[in-house]
């Protein structure tokens, strides 16, 4: 049993879920803010940092709407989803993860996921 426990994190975004899911379900658009590197074969993800690489599984997913990846290292029942909501008050996008850590590290993983999303921001033009 994991002693990790799952959090979410949500980012307005001014974009297309389209769009945004492009960013987030394929290796062109997830090496754009993600990883330095991004490969895909039988539904595996290969990600790259500078001289380290992690697998995972797509787990599952919903065209413009959600993509949950499963890194091989992890317990089974972790994850990592990036989901698409519209706001029903603004119709705003909003980018939503989707993660899992230990309680004393959410807030750094937290931090760490803003970096990455500031990254994306960047590349949507936001």
């Amino acid at each position: 049993m994991s002693k990790k426990q799952l959090y979410t994190l949500e980012y307005p975004v001014r974009c297309s879920p389209t769009i945004l899911y492009e960013f987030l379900s394929t290796p062109a658009g997830l090496q754009e803010w993600f990883a330095d590197k991004v490969d895909e074969r039988d539904m595996i993800f290969s990600f790259t940092w500078k001289d380290s690489t992690d697998k995972a599984e797509v787990l599952e997913g919903e065209e413009d709407k959600f993509i949950r990846f499963h890194w091989e290292h992890a317990p089974k029942d972790e994850y990592f989803e990036f989901g698409i909501e519209k706001s029903e008050v603004t119709n705003q996008t909003i980018l939503v993860i989707k993660d899992f850590a230990e309680k004393r590290d959410i807030a750094d993983q937290s931090r760490l996921w803003d970096s990455q999303v500031k990254d994306l921001f960047h590349r949507l033009g936001n």
